[in-house]
C-alpha cells in the first residue's frame, strides 16, 4: 500500500493512471507519515520516501529508511523469506 498527503481523488486519479496493484492511502494529517518515520512534522510538504513492512496483525517487521524506486521491489521481494519465517 501507498500514502501520501495528497486528496483522496488526487491519489485514485494518480492509482488509475498508474495502474497499481495496492491501493493508495491519503495521509492528509500526517499521522501515518509521523508515526513511521515518513514525516517529521505535521507541516511537512511531502512524505519522505520510505517502507515499512508489516505482518498481517499490524506488527513491524522493518522499516527501509532508503529508498530507490528502481531497485526497492526487488529488494523487499529478496527480504520477504526471511522477514515471513520462510
Amino acid at each position: 500500500m501507498g500514502a501520501s498527503f495528497d486528496a483522496v481523488e488526487d491519489n485514485a486519479a494518480f492509482h488509475a493512471a498508474n495502474g497499481f496493484p495496492y491501493p493508495l492511502w491519503s495521509d492528509l494529517d500526517r499521522e501515518l507519515a509521523l508515526y513511521y518515520g515518513a514525516a517529521t512534522s505535521d507541516t511537512q510538504a511531502m512524505a519522505a520516501r520510505i517502507t515499512v513492512v508489516l505482518d498481517a496483525e499490524g506488527c513491524l517487521l522493518k522499516t527501509y529508511d532508503s529508498v530507490s524506486p528502481a531497485t526497492h521491489p526487488q529488494q523487499v521481494l529478496d527480504d520477504l523469506p526471511g522477514l515471513l519465517g520462510g
